[in-house]
C-alpha cells in the first residue's frame, strides 16, 4: 500500500486496534472474576447460576458486537445481564470498564452518559458491599474514573470521526485533481494531435493538391512536366507519411532526424519551391547544440507560416530568417502576400488555427509570437525562444 494510502488508514486501524484490545480485556476480567468467585465461594449454591450467567455475559458481548442490526438491544441485553450478576456477585464490576467503552461508542450522547451513571453507580453498590463500610476511596474512585474514561473515550471517538471525513475530503479531492489531470493531459494530447496534423499532414496534402492539379493542367500539352509534378506529389505524400508516423509516436521530426535545425529548414525550403513560389534561407549567428524541443517547435512553425503564406496569402516569395542573438532565438518569416489585419476575427478555418497552434508551441518553451501585416502588405511572423547557455 502507498504511503499516502496507509497514513489515510491510520486512524481506522488505530479504532480497530484498540477495540480489540478492550474486547481482550473484557474476557480476560470476565475469567478473572468468574475464577476469583470459584475459588473463594466454591461452597456457595450460586456458583452453578454464577457460572451460567457469566457463560451467557461471553455469548452476549459476542452477539452484541457482532449482529449490526438491533445492536441496541442486544447492548441492552449484555447491560442487563451483567447487572444480574453483579448482584450475585460484586467482584464482576471490573466488566463495566470494557462496557462503558462499547456504550460510549454505540450509543447517542445523552444515552452513554445515562448509562455510565448506572454502570458507575452499581460499581459504588458493589464495592461497599466488599469494603462492609462507606469507605470514601470506594464512594469517590469509581465516579472520578467514569468521567475520565468516558471524556477520553469521547474524545478518542470524535477525533477518529473529524480524522476520517478528513481523510474522505482528501480522498475525493484526490480523486478531482486526478481527473483534472486526466483531463488536462488528454487536451493536451489533442493540441498536440491538431498542431502536427496542421504543420505537417495539412500542409503536405495541400502541396499535393497543387501539384496534382498542375499535372492536370499540363496532362495533354506537356506530358514530360505533367509527370515530373506526379513525381514530386508522390514525394510529398512520402514525405508526409513519415511525418504522420513519428508523430503518432511523438518522435522527432523527420526533418531533424539527421541533422541541425537549419539543415531542416533548407531541406524543407527545397522541397517547398516550384514555379509559383520561392523560398529563400537567412543564417545570421548558425545556433549550435538547440535542445530538440526548441528545433521541432521552430520547424514546426515554419512550415505552418509557409503554409499560410502559400495557401492563403497567394505570396511568391518567402524568406526564412534564423538569428542566433546568444541568450535568446529569433524566427523570421516573411512572404510578399496580400497580407491581412491581425486584430480581425480569422475567417479561414486553417490560418484560424494556425497562428493559435504557433503561440501554443511558444508557450510551451517561455517563447512570443509577434505577427506584423496589413491588408495589401505582406506578412511578417517572428518568433522568439529564449535560450539557456553557459
Amino acid at each position: 500500500m502507498p504511503s499516502q494510502d496507509r497514513g489515510y488508514a491510520q486512524p481506522r486501524e488505530d479504532t480497530r486496534l484498540l477495540g480489540t484490545v478492550v474486547h481482550s480485556t473484557f474476557y480476560v476480567l470476565l475469567a478473572a472474576s468468574l475464577l476469583r468467585y470459584v475459588l473463594r465461594h466454591h461452597d456457595n449454591p450460586r456458583l452453578p447460576l454464577v457460572i451460567g450467567l457469566s457463560v451467557g455475559l461471553a455469548g452476549l458481548y459476542v452477539v452484541s458486537e457482532l449482529r449490526a442490526s438491533r445492536r441496541l438491544v442486544w447492548f441492552a441485553l449484555l447491560v442487563a445481564a451483567w447487572a444480574v450478576l453483579v448482584v450475585l456477585a460484586p467482584s464482576f464490576v471490573w466488566c463495566a470498564v470494557p462496557l462503558l467503552y462499547t456504550g460510549v461508542r454505540i450509543l447517542p450522547f445523552r444515552l452513554a452518559v445515562a448509562l455510565v451513571a448506572v454502570l458507575t453507580a452499581l460499581v459504588v453498590d458493589a464495592q461497599l458491599k466488599i469494603a462492609g463500610w462507606a469507605d470514601p476511596n470506594v464512594l469517590l474512585a469509581p465516579p472520578a474514573v467514569a468521567a475520565l474514561g468516558t471524556a477520553l473515550f469521547v474524545g478518542l471517538l470524535r477525533q477518529t470521526e473529524r480524522q476520517a471525513a478528513l481523510i474522505d475530503d482528501l480522498r475525493a479531492t484526490r480523486q478531482e485533481l486526478a481527473a483534472t489531470e486526466r483531463r488536462e493531459g488528454t487536451l493536451a494530447e489533442r493540441e498536440r494531435l491538431a498542431m502536427e496534423i496542421h504543420d505537417t499532414l495539412a500542409q503536405g496534402l495541400s502541396s499535393q493538391r497543387m501539384l496534382l492539379q498542375a499535372a492536370d493542367r499540363v496532362w495533354d500539352t506537356d506530358p514530360a512536366r505533367a509527370r515530373a509534378h506526379v513525381r514530386d506529389a508522390a514525394a510529398v505524400a512520402e514525405h508526409n507519411l513519415a511525418e504522420a508516423r513519428r508523430f503518432v509516436h511523438d518522435l522527432t521530426p523527420t526533418d531533424l532526424a539527421g541533422g541541425s535545425l537549419v539543415e531542416a529548414l533548407r531541406a524543407m525550403a527545397e522541397r517547398e519551391r516550384g514555379e509559383s513560389l520561392t523560398v529563400d534561407i537567412h543564417i545570421e549567428g548558425a545556433p549550435v547544440e538547440l535542445p530538440p524541443g526548441v528545433e521541432a517547435a521552430l520547424l514546426r512553425i515554419a512550415q505552418g507560416a509557409l503554409a499560410n503564406a502559400r495557401e492563403h496569402a497567394g505570396a511568391t516569395s518567402v524568406t526564412l530568417t534564423l538569428t542566433d542573438l546568444g541568450d535568446r532565438l529569433l524566427l523570421d518569416i516573411a512572404d510578399d502576400g496580400k497580407g491581412f489585419d491581425p486584430a480581425a476575427p480569422a475567417t479561414s478555418a486553417d490560418r484560424g488555427h494556425g497562428l493559435p497552434a504557433m503561440r501554443a508551441r511558444l508557450r510551451q518553451l517561455g517563447g512570443a509570437l509577434t505577427v506584423e501585416s496589413a491588408p495589401g502588405d505582406g506578412t511578417v511572423v517572428s518568433a522568439e525562444v529564449p535560450l539557456e547557455r553557459p
